[in-house]
């Protein structure tokens, strides 16, 4: 994989463009994604952003969203396109697992693959130019950095600055986390020099549900958690029923994980939510509890020191008990975190 700067000089020949991110993407895939597709669009590009599955609603107010076409749903087409793209930009992912089903199309397509991301341990081999960085907040800060470093600052309007925004909040927890560093912060002055109004874009965020989901978060809250004060951990388990009962729908669980770490001395939140034919873990922990090396270990996921992901095929009851057994082996580092 070349050093993303040698790709710099491309980006004046027109080309057929296609941007992907991982599945079911959140505030920072999408954003990162419709950044990158407003700045190409510019510079001449025919740029199609397509997406592995669905996404949460919360996100269609983006400038851009409209025209994501969901990989599911149009699977022919999307096909075509992939097959006749000269770059394939994958952003926010680092392996092409990460895209389901059309993981085997981008993998066996022709054009050029750039990998824009900021989890650990990627998939090099398969990409021709990238940039993978774990200190940095989010990949829409990454986009930021491209935008700017290969000279198109000046490009920055207001549908690019939104998009980018929304992500940077999103895996920042509003800039809560260690990772919104000064260049966090730095990113935000320049756009509010550049006139961007942000409360709007939190209230699209954070203030775009359904009285349901509030119903939903309350049951779970008072029916599906349980403390473990002596190792500092609180488990969430959610039943395929729980999601029935409140017509819960991509989007509606995001930031569930983090409400057990308020709880004064939690310092690792975990949820597991029985999804289609997976049981899909999240991971969000306090101090110096690797989420990462733990769920690669246990739960065939991955992602940063702090907060990560995984699945796995075993049912909701044989994962719990898992989970249970395995992070007694962790009792001596959580009780001193």
């Amino acid at each position: 994989m070349q050093a993303i700067n040698e790709l710099y000089p491309l980006l004046s020949t027109p080309a057929n463009v296609v941007i992907t991110t991982h599945q079911k993407p959140d505030p920072d895939a999408m954003g990162s994604s419709l950044g990158l597709y407003h700045l190409l669009v510019q510079l001449g590009h025919t740029v199609q952003v397509i997406s592995p599955t669905n996404w949460a609603a919360f996100l269609d107010w983006m400038p851009g969203c409209d025209k994501v076409l969901n990989y599911e749903v149009t699977i022919d087409k999307s096909n075509t396109i992939i097959q006749n793209a000269d770059w394939i930009f994958c952003l926010d992912f680092n392996a092409l697992n990460r895209l389901k089903k059309m993981g085997q199309v981008v993998g066996e397509a022709k054009a050029k693959r750039v990998l824009i991301d900021h989890h650990r341990e990627p998939q090099t081999e398969v990409f021709a130019y990238g940039v993978s960085d774990v200190t940095k907040s989010s990949t829409c800060e990454m986009i930021y950095d491209f935008i700017v470093k290969s000279g198109n600052a000046d490009k920055l309007n207001m549908d690019m600055m939104q998009c980018l925004y929304a992500g940077l909040i999103g895996d920042t927890g509003s800039f809560r986390f260690a990772s919104a560093s000064a260049s966090v912060f730095e990113m935000v002055a320049d756009f509010k020099r550049r006139g961007l109004e942000h409360t709007g874009i939190h209230e699209n965020i954070y203030d775009n549900f359904l009285e349901n989901r509030f119903r939903f978060i309350g049951h779970v809250l008072s029916n599906r958690m349980e403390i473990d004060y002596q190792l500092n951990t609180a488990l969430i388990w959610v039943t395929k029923q729980d999601l029935l009962r409140y017509q819960i729908k991509t989007g509606d669980t995001e930031g569930l994980v983090n409400y057990p770490l308020g709880i004064q001395g939690i310092k690792l939140a975990c949820i597991v939510i029985d999804r289609d034919e997976k049981r899909k873990w999240s991971f969000r922990s306090k101090g110096d509890f690797d989420c990462n090396t733990f769920a690669r270990t246990y739960f065939n996921g991955g992602g940063h020191f702090n907060a990560a992901g995984g699945e796995t095929d075993d049912s909701l009851d044989t994962t719990v008990r898992q989970f249970k057994k395995v992070i007694q082996l962790y009792k001596e580092q959580l009780e001193t975190i």
